[in-house]
């Protein structure tokens, strides 16, 4: 880490002063990288060689010039008071314990990449958030009550969980065909067995769905970057309706 990086104040800042969210997205293929201003996230690859340390530089590297004044990291594992409590099976080791505030040198909340998804996707009542991507990822969010879960790999049906069937390496092995016919099974299960109101997909495959099922609706990449603005709002992880939902 360079000497300006070390140099910088770890004081957190009131919510109302907290202008400007460096909110990052961590993925087994990609680290996205977004702050106010700027449309389009940086993209960073990842996979099992990306430590930690690794990690902060690239993405030093990436905001260099950028004005920020504190991070949101969305972790692809299970969080827990505001720390992972496990190593992700698709980057390197090391980020359990990994202090990233002092890292980046800036007030910092780690949340599960899901549920920082699922805040940014938020339109009230009962919402069900799905990620599909390398694995499964899932929120729920009861009247502004936000549950991060970890579904993924609960029983399904032939001695498998979920994630086997609507994985990245399910997409992969099983084909369109079967992939999206399990999606639209997985999503009507925990659907019912939730009581949401409509179910929200994520995850850089849920652009592989053209049809999706009754009150369900794709995500966005922008979502992960309201989530993590709406992380230090007044309320942070009780968020707020921002439209009405469709019934």
């Amino acid at each position: 880490m360079n000497a300006k990086a070390k140099s910088r104040k770890s004081t957190p800042l009131p919510p109302e002063r907290a202008q400007n969210v460096l909110a990052i997205d961590v993925g087994g293929t990609h680290i996205k990288v977004y702050v106010k201003g700027r449309r389009q996230p940086v993209k960073i690859d990842s996979g099992p060689a990306m430590t930690p340390k690794k990690m902060i530089r690239a993405v030093h590297t990436a905001v260099d010039g950028w004005r920020y004044d504190v991070v949101s990291l969305g972790y692809p594992g299970l969080v827990v008071h505001g720390k992972p409590l496990h190593n992700p099976v698709n980057l390197g080791p090391g980020l359990v314990g990994f202090d990233f505030q002092k890292a980046f040198g800036r007030p910092t909340q780690i949340i599960n990449d899901a549920a920082m998804q699922a805040l940014g996707s938020y339109r009230g009542g009962r919402m069900l958030f799905l990620g599909l991507g390398t694995g499964l990822g899932s929120a729920l969010i009861v009247d502004g009550v936000l549950e991060p879960m970890e579904l993924a790999h609960l029983p399904y049906k032939n001695g498998k969980t979920f994630e086997p069937y609507i994985g990245d390496s399910a997409l992969k092995r099983r084909g369109q065909k079967k992939w999206t016919k399990s999606v639209f099974d997985v999503v009507a299960k925990l659907k019912n067995a939730l009581q949401a109101d409509y179910v929200v997909l994520g995850g850089g495959n849920a652009r592989r769905l053209t049809t999706f099922p009754p009150h369900t609706f794709r995500g966005t990449n922008e979502n992960a970057h309201k989530g993590g603005v709406r992380l230090w709002q007044p309320g942070g992880k009780r968020p707020q309706a921002t439209t009405s939902h469709a019934n």
